[in-house]
């Protein structure tokens, strides 16, 4: 199940070797700013199933500052595209964003493999689907305590949910 991806100038170009562990939708103010968008779209793979095939990133490292744990940020020298981050809090993956596949529909998601996180900083007219985890923060206390996850019963704009 080789899927390829890349920067938009294609220098950089790697390959994963198999589906994701997760897929977080993440609207924290970090992933809104290293995106450029209203939030990053996450796929997580095992660092075993990813390897880069061409070029080298440059990596920027940043402290969270939900954990307090540092985020690797890799991207290319060149076009300045994010591709994948390393998140130390959560050793052994690696979080690709997914605009950088070469086809970016190729993984699935549900409700059992995806949530949304840190909604508490998400656009108000976000809409976030039905039956999908739903998080204010992260899913996760720094403990790694399980946080309360909000599920909705009809896509809703985040500015209309009462609990975020």
């Amino acid at each position: 199940m080789e899927q390829l991806g890349g920067c938009l100038c294609g220098a950089v170009r790697y390959h994963v070797t198999a589906a994701p562990l997760r897929v977080t939708f993440c609207h924290c103010r970090f992933c809104q700013r290293a995106t450029g968008a209203a939030y990053a779209v996450e796929p997580i793979f095992s660092e075993a199933d990813f390897e880069m095939l061409s070029g080298e990133t440059k990596t920027y490292t940043h402290v969270s500052e939900g954990s307090g744990k540092n985020i690797d940020v890799h991207f290319c020298g060149n076009c300045g595209s994010t591709v994948r981050y390393v998140l130390y809090r959560f050793p052994g993956v690696t979080g690709i964003l997914a605009g950088t596949f070469d086809d970016p529909n190729w993984f699935k998601w549900d409700a059992e493999t995806a949530k949304h996180i840190f909604l508490s900083a998400a656009r108000p007219e976000t809409v976030v689907p039905a039956d999908m985890p739903l998080f204010a923060h992260h899913a996760l206390s720094n403990d790694d305590t399980a946080i309360e996850r909000l599920m909705l019963d009809a896509p809703t704009p985040v500015g209309d949910i009462d609990d975020i």
